[in-house]
């Protein structure tokens, strides 16, 4: 059974002066800006990269969940930041890496266990799967 999500973008004008809008089929977004300046110069708005990261993060986060209770264990507290490097690449830009910082708060369990939990969550999130970059995970017991 396949999981369809959807998610648009409308976009007016050159790469640099342009402005653009995210919306998703959830109404998470609506209408969200993005632009150059958001993406290369800090301006006020969304990029792909945030959106990228904000994604992974949430992936593995909900696969480190479900890890966790395949050895019956329950997350009192987790919470992943992402950081997406985005780096010029010849002529054009290429995404290097997506790295994930993981803080979790979890009852009962070793501290070996949950490492290993964590990197079989890394490699089996679908957006791990999907992402050609280096993705590295630092993982920290509380």
């Amino acid at each position: 059974m396949a999981i369809v999500r959807r998610a648009s973008v409308v976009w007016s004008g050159d790469i640099k002066s342009g402005k653009g809008e995210i919306s998703t089929e959830s109404g998470a977004l609506n209408g969200y800006p993005y632009g150059f300046a958001a993406r290369f110069e800090g301006a006020r708005g969304s990029n792909p990269e945030e959106l990228l990261g904000a994604a992974h993060a949430s992936c593995l986060t909900m696969a480190i969940a479900g890890e966790l209770a395949k050895g019956g264990f329950t997350a009192e507290r987790m919470e992943t930041k992402a950081k997406v490097t985005l780096d010029k690449n010849g002529e054009g830009w290429a995404i290097k890496a997506s790295h994930l910082t993981l803080e979790a708060a979890i009852p009962g369990i070793d501290a070996a266990t949950f490492q290993q939990i964590a990197q079989t969550a890394k490699a089996n999130c679908p957006l791990s799967k999907v992402i050609k970059a280096d993705i590295s995970l630092d993982a920290t017991l509380k």
